[in-house]
Parts: C-alpha cells; sequence; structure tokens
C-alpha cells in the first residue's frame, strides 16, 4: 500500500474551526438547508425497526415537509438488510435510493464469507447503496493488505450497487490513521474496477466520536488528492453526531473550501468550474449526510425562514 501523508492535528483542527466562521443569509441560507435535505440518507439502525417504521421513514424522505411540498426529497433512506424489500416497495418511482447497511454493520467482525453473503443479498433485494464497515481489527494491527483486499472484493458483490465504505473513525484514534484509511479504502476500490462515484463514510453512528469536522476535513483531502491524481470523483458521507441546520451548513462550507475549486471542465463528472452546483461533491450524487435527527431541524429552519415563525420539535414527524 502506498505512504499515505501525515496530518497536523491541531491544523486540522484550527482549519475544520474556520469554517464555522463563515455568514451565510438570506436566499443563500435557504438554498443550502435545501441542499442539505436533498442530501440527507434518512435513516433507521435499531434492533425495533419494523416494516411500518421504514414505511414511514419512506414517506418522510419522498415529502419531508407535507405543509411545503416544494422542498427536494431526501437522497435515500439507509435501513438493514432485512428491510430492504419493504423499503424499495415504498420508494418505487420516488427517485429516491434504497441504502442498506452490511458485512456485519456495525462490527465487522464476522467472517469474510458471511459478511459478502451480507451484501449478495442486500443488492439481490434491490438495494441501490451499501454501506459496508471496515475490519478496524485488523486495520489496527497493521494489517493493511487484508483490508484492502476485503474492501475489494465487497466492492465485486456490489454488482452496480455503489459502495459506501465506513471507516468508523471513532475507532481509528488517530487523524493519522483516518487519512490512511481513507487513501487505503479509495484505492482498494479503484482495483475493483474504480473509486468514481463511491463514497468513504465516516461513521456507523453506533461509536462516538462519530462525524466531526477535522475528521471529515482529512477524509476530503484525501478524496481532493486522488482526483488531482485521476480524475476520479470519490464521494464523501459525515454520519452520526450532526443534528442541527447550522451544523450542517458548516459542513458545506467546508466541502465548496476544499473541493469546490477543483473541476476544470464540463466532462468532469458533470461540472464546469469549481463554483456553486457545478461543483459535484455539492451534490447528492457525490455527498451525503447520514442523520436520524437532523430532517428535522432542518425543516424547522426552513419554515422559519419563510413564515417567520418557529416550528415546534413536533410539528414535524419523528420518521
Amino acid at each position: 500500500m502506498c505512504e499515505s501523508p501525515s496530518v497536523d492535528a491541531v491544523m486540522a483542527a484550527e482549519r475544520a474551526a474556520s469554517f464555522t466562521k463563515r455568514s451565510i443569509k438570506s436566499d443563500a441560507k435557504r438554498a443550502g438547508l435545501e441542499l442539505a435535505l436533498s442530501m440527507l440518507d434518512l435513516t433507521t439502525l435499531e434492533g425495533k425497526d419494523s416494516p411500518e417504521k421504514v414505511r414511514a421513514l419512506c414517506r418522510k424522505a419522498i415529502t419531508p415537509d407535507a405543509n411545503d411540498p416544494g422542498l427536494p426529497s431526501c437522497a435515500a433512506v439507509c435501513v438493514y438488510p432485512a428491510l430492504v424489500k419493504t423499503a424499495l416497495k415504498s420508494l418505487a418511482g420516488s427517485g429516491v435510493k434504497v441504502a442498506s447497511v452490511a458485512t456485519g454493520f456495525p462490527s465487522g467482525q464476522y467472517p469474510l464469507e458471511i459478511r459478502l453473503e451480507d451484501v449478495r443479498r442486500a443488492v439481490g433485494d434491490g438495494a441501490d447503496e451499501i454501506d459496508m464497515v471496515i475490519n478496524r481489527g485488523a486495520f489496527l494491527a497493521g494489517r493493511y493488505r487484508e483490508v484492502a483486499d476485503e474492501i475489494s472484493l465487497v466492492k465485486e458483490a456490489c454488482d452496480d450497487a455503489h459502495l459506501k465504505v465506513i471507516l468508523e473513525a471513532g475507532e481509528l484514534e488517530t487523524l493519522d490513521n483516518v487519512r490512511r484509511a481513507s487513501d487505503l479504502a479509495i484505492r482498494a476500490m479503484n482495483e475493483a474496477g474504480g473509486a468514481h462515484g463511491h463514497f468513504i463514510k465516516t461513521s456507523t453512528g453506533k461509536i462516538q466520536p462519530a462525524a466531526t469536522m477535522p475528521v471529515t476535513l482529512v477524509m476530503l483531502e484525501a478524496i481532493r488528492d486522488w482526483f488531482l491524481e485521476t480524475g476520479q470523483v470519490v464521494g464523501m458521507k459525515p454520519a452520526g453526531g450532526i443534528r442541527t441546520a447550522k451544523q450542517a451548513l458548516h459542513y458545506l462550507v467546508m466541502v465548496k473550501e476544499t473541493l469546490g475549486g477543483l473541476m476544470t471542465s464540463a466532462s468532469q463528472a458533470g461540472g464546469s468550474d469549481g463554483s456553486g452546483e457545478h461543483c459535484p461533491w455539492l451534490t447528492p450524487d457525490f455527498f451525503r449526510f447520514g442523520a436520524s435527527t437532523l430532517a428535522n431541524d432542518v425543516l424547522r429552519q426552513l419554515a422559519w425562514l419563510k413564515r417567520g415563525v418557529y416550528m415546534a420539535p413536533h410539528d414535524f414527524s419523528e420518521a
């Protein structure tokens, strides 16, 4: 495996904090909130999940706020493999994707063949996207080739489904490890047929800390360097711990200022330059939020911008 650059943790933290100081107002704020809404993977990953809960989540993903039908739908609904068929039926014709966790989520500690069968079943049931977890024990033990080979095998098992590789950054201990795992995941996907259009993801949401701005910045920089090396656009998904609309806007600022200047021609992933909507990472195709509580705060802020009155949290459905 190639060597990854070391990370200055202090500078990463300072740079990440700088993105929270940008002022976003009026029309730009509404546009940013609607963009964040369109990037949401509405997620339910609990032991008590049921078909009815998933159906309710799918209804919310299609129409996040029944009082404002002009709002965009969410990007995807993320569920356990056993509920993929339920989600697929509920989302039929909506354009909202079905994402499924797999590979022994969240531990990733099952035998490899079981993890691969987990993927094959979810894809066979209709999942558009697979969120896999890496074997953090193997990674921390320095068995990088083993981890890379497993990612490649999972990507092959995905067939035409898009893959999101979850690093579980909260267990990787250092930003140097986050950078190494990001580079490893991207290169492993590329070895299995190309990394373009696939994702790296911060966390399962089951371990704290989950998504943080320094971790996400380090991962975005790995994506940037891969693009500069190959021209391939790899997606990014921070997941876990992003609960407020204000936080979501901070992440979008970070994406814009880290990746927004990279596009140089219209032939690159549908972009024409590095500004605004032409940055591919400022679309749901290449950036997602993994969240279960973020949606309602975004909806509250959008309602306030439209009506000048804050809605109560209970004015929006939990699913």
